[in-house]
């Protein structure tokens, strides 16, 4: 039903920035919590950010707080992430994910995400 394509992906310093974007296929975009997960080799899954389908809340993991933001564009149907301050440890398969619509799950984990896009490789080197 949802197909989620990510991009912007790439290899930084560390210290610089990246600028993700995911673009999800389909209706009611706009009533799907949206969320940003990694997940690096030999580890699991890591929630990084989430916000909701309102867009009036966001969640960062604190790993990532200060450093990173979430914000969507449902007239594009596109959830970017914005990071900044890259540190090698964010190196990873970045994936992006969709609720399905008015969930009300906690939106901080990957089990309330139904969509997933294929992943993008950002890599940060120091």
């Amino acid at each position: 039903q949802v197909q989620l394509v990510e991009s912007g992906g790439g290899l930084v310093q560390a210290g610089g920035s990246l600028r993700l974007s995911c673009v999800a296929s389909g209706r009611t975009f706009s009533s799907r919590s949206m969320g940003w997960f990694r997940q690096a080799p030999g580890k699991e899954r890591e929630f990084v950010a989430a916000i909701s389908w309102s867009g009036g809340n966001t969640n960062y993991a604190d790993s990532v707080k200060a450093r990173f933001f979430i914000e969507r564009d449902n007239a594009k149907n596109t959830v970017y992430l914005q990071m900044n301050s890259l540190k090698p440890e964010d190196t990873a398969v970045f994936y992006c994910a969709a609720t399905i619509p008015q969930a009300s799950r906690d939106i901080t984990k990957s089990g309330s995400y139904v969509y997933w896009g294929q992943g993008t490789q950002v890599t940060v080197s120091s």
